[in-house]
C-alpha cells in the first residue's frame, strides 16, 4: 500500500488531492482509507510535474466532506 496523497478540497463531485509524490498513481487506481475500505477511483492527473494533484470520484455512499484533510492510500500492482 502506498499513499496516493491528502485530500485537499472538493470541487463539485471530485476529492481534489495533493499527491504524496511527484510519481502519483495512474488514473484508474482504486483509493482507499486508513481502514482499507475504497473511496473511489483516480479520474484525473493535474497539474505542475514537480507537485502533481490527483482528481478521485468517490463511490455513492462516500461522504466528501468527511475526507478533507485525510490521507489516501492505493496499491499499485505487483
Amino acid at each position: 500500500m502506498e499513499r496516493l496523497g491528502t485530500v485537499h478540497r472538493i470541487a463539485g463531485t471530485l476529492l481534489v488531492l495533493r499527491a504524496a509524490s511527484t510519481d502519483p498513481a495512474p488514473i484508474g487506481a482504486t483509493a482507499i482509507d486508513e481502514n482499507l475500505d475504497t473511496v473511489g477511483r483516480v479520474v484525473d492527473v493535474f497539474g505542475p510535474k514537480a507537485e502533481p494533484y490527483l482528481a478521485v470520484s468517490p463511490g455513492d455512499e462516500i461522504s466528501p466532506a468527511r475526507l478533507i484533510q485525510k490521507p489516501l492510500y492505493w496499491r499499485p500492482d505487483r
